[in-house]
């Protein structure tokens, strides 16, 4: 016979193996974030010399900055240009605030699409890059 103990030990077990397999993410970078003490910072120059001195994971890690980057300039476009037309039209701060946020996100998502689809990001393994890098530079920071 089951208990109640049992059945919900094994649905919490089965909800957390469905959702890890589906958020590799998460057992990804739990050794970075699950840490006594974080990481220290690192600068461009310690991800320029990473991504010199692996000739698989760098240019990959590369092109994920620059696809950050195309990111980060849809957002501030996107943010600037909503926020200034609901500025004209509306004169309403609160409106323009909401619009900015909006703007933002919208833009942002837009120039991860862009950056996706030109520089092919689709076909890389992002992750793989990036935990790459984390384990450099732990080893690195040691």
């Amino acid at each position: 016979m089951v208990t109640d103990a049992e059945q919900e030990s094994s649905a919490v077990e089965g909800f957390k193996s469905f959702w890890s397999d589906r958020f590799r993410i998460v057992k990804s970078y739990t050794p970075f974030i699950r840490r006594d003490s974080p990481l220290p910072p690192w600068s461009d120059a310690d991800v320029q010399d990473f991504i010199a001195s692996d000739p698989l994971h760098g240019p990959v890690l590369k092109t994920t900055r620059d696809a950050a980057k195309i990111m980060a300039a849809g957002g501030i476009i996107g943010a600037v240009s909503t926020a200034a037309f609901a500025w004209k039209y509306s004169k309403s701060p609160h409106g323009a605030a909401l619009s900015l946020g909006a703007g933002a996100l919208f833009g942002m998502s837009f120039g991860q699409e862009i950056a996706n689809h030109s520089l092919q990001l689709y076909k890389l393994d992002t992750m793989a890059a990036q935990v790459k890098f984390l384990e450099w530079w732990q080893r690195k920071s040691a």
